[in-house]
């Protein structure tokens, strides 16, 4: 095969960020092309298809599942880490951002344009924005913002044909389903256009740990009772973890609450004394700063550390890792929450992340995009398992571990479908080794992702990319009858 335009064979493991995904066994691709221009894409494209080859993008590598630089047949990466051009328009409140360019790179030059502009998306600098934005997109404005996708205006991307489209060129199914439905299903996203969003020249943050001998239950489920209805510039994420306790051999539960409050300490302390008194939160718990430096504060940099740290690329440690996702539409009892701690106690090592809803999120429509998960949750859970050991069987362990506490969450969370969200991709709920699903298995886990939106993306699907050559492990099919009509 001649690749007449940039490859880069040996940039494989640069951008894997699941360390489970760089052993000897790993599947390795024919080619990398890392892309820096809009025609290495479109060239990509066409010579894949020609010589009947997978295509796998990758703009930041976080997926947790590796799909994006992983498969079981023959297949080749798109890099799109050159492609990252940020072009911002403060007189009109919006940017041009290449799907190559990560949040932090984002974030930063966002501040460099403006003191009172942000963006509502993660709280990871690393993470490529070309995936990102296409499965949804939240962080700790989303209560007051919504998601990156709902604030989306314009989009450019490479359809099964090689031709670049636009929003008008597209048509505005194809541009409803790359916001949230998985663009790697449907083409290959370029750039997005963003509507940029105003914020305070002061943010307040805070994090605040309590234990259960401090009286972490109560807090824990007062909390439940309010986070969603809490002022929508006030985004309170709890961190749930099983630690080592005061005693020697004993075990105990830290749950941080760790906070973004668009305005001042001010206003916050007040805010909080009213609403959520028994946290007893003080004006020194809460510290003062900039947008573009609370994004460092939730990235867990020291402080003081510069915001050029968000021009970095390259996560500060690289990891094994397994997440699970679950929504909450109902708060867990005082009683079951203890029952939680035993089973955290004894599970030991794998932590939650329990983010809140409310606000813009209760809002917006289930439809109005292909994320469905709106009105009606409370909070959503992330699974956290980190490991260091190598080898199947510690991997086999911690994943083991993740599953059986996802198994005990179950009386706990949303149900029929048990829900899930597309950017924590887990492919324990349903999935084709080598991606060629069929519409009834992909409804496994297209209902958990998408809810009554599937059935949309399936229709869309069938329409930009009839033959499937866009695919993965838990893609959007195409209609059944489609299929049959071209295999026969």
């Amino acid at each position: 095969m001649n690749w007449d335009f940039p490859m880069d064979p040996g940039h494989f493991g640069s951008y894997v960020r699941n360390l489970r995904f760089m052993t000897s066994t790993t599947r390795k691709p024919l080619a990398i092309v890392a892309a820096k221009h809009e025609s290495h894409v479109q060239a990509t494209v066409v010579c894949a298809m020609i010589h009947g080859l997978q295509i796998r993008i990758r703009s930041g590598g976080h997926d947790y599942e590796g799909l994006s630089y992983v498969s079981d047949v023959p297949f080749v990466v798109l890099d799109m880490f050159n492609l990252r051009t940020i072009d911002i328009d403060i007189p009109n409140q919006t940017a041009w951002v290449e799907a190559g360019a990560t949040l932090g790179e984002l974030y930063y030059r966002i501040a460099e344009k403006s003191k009172i502009h942000a963006f509502p998306a993660g709280v990871c600098p690393t993470l490529g924005v070309g995936g990102h934005f296409t499965g949804g997109g939240y962080g700790n404005m989303l209560r007051k913002y919504g998601l990156s996708s709902d604030n989306i205006i314009d989009a450019k991307c490479v359809d099964v044909k090689g031709r670049v489209l636009n929003r008008e060129s597209m048509g505005e199914d194809l541009f409803w389903a790359i916001r949230g439905g998985g663009g790697a299903s449907f083409g290959v996203i370029l750039s997005w256009k963003i509507k940029l969003v105003l914020v305070p020249e002061l943010v307040t943050v805070f994090r605040v740990e309590r234990t259960l001998e401090q009286g972490a239950t109560e807090l824990v489920h007062h909390w439940q009772l309010l986070a969603d209805k809490l002022p929508d510039e006030l985004f309170i994420r709890l961190m749930l973890q099983a630690v080592n306790g005061s005693q020697k051999g004993t075990k105990t539960i830290k749950v941080s609450f760790i906070a973004f409050f668009l305005g001042q300490a001010e206003v916050l302390v007040p805010l909080m004394n009213l609403s959520f008194p028994e946290l007893g939160l003080q004006r020194k718990d809460c510290t003062e700063m900039s947008w573009v430096q609370s994004t460092l504060f939730w990235a867990e940099f020291p402080e003081g550390t510069p915001i050029t740290v968000l021009l970095d690329r390259i996560p500060k440690g690289e990891i094994f890792l397994k997440r699970k996702s679950d929504y909450v539409k109902q708060p867990i009892s005082l009683m079951d929450l203890e029952i939680m701690w035993k089973k955290m106690m004894k599970v030991e090592k794998v932590l939650m992340l329990w983010n809140p809803y409310g606000g813009k999120m209760s809002e917006i429509s289930e439809s109005e995009t292909p994320f469905p998960h709106r009105a009606g949750n409370v909070f959503k859970i992330q699974y956290q398992s980190n490991w260091l050991e190598k080898g199947i069987e510690a991997t086999n362990h911690y994943l083991n571990l993740t599953r059986v506490f996802h198994n005990f969450m179950t009386p706990y969370v949303s149900k029929n479908p048990r829900e899930a969200f597309l950017n924590y991709r887990d492919l324990d709920i349903g999935s084709n080794s080598n991606g060629n699903t069929s519409y009834k298995e992909a409804t496994v886990y297209g209902k958990k992702y998408f809810k009554g939106n599937f059935d949309r993306l399936v229709q869309v699907k069938t329409i930009v990319d009839p033959d499937n050559f866009f695919r993965n492990e838990q893609s959007i099919p195409t209609l059944p009858s489609q299929r049959k009509k071209r295999e026969g």
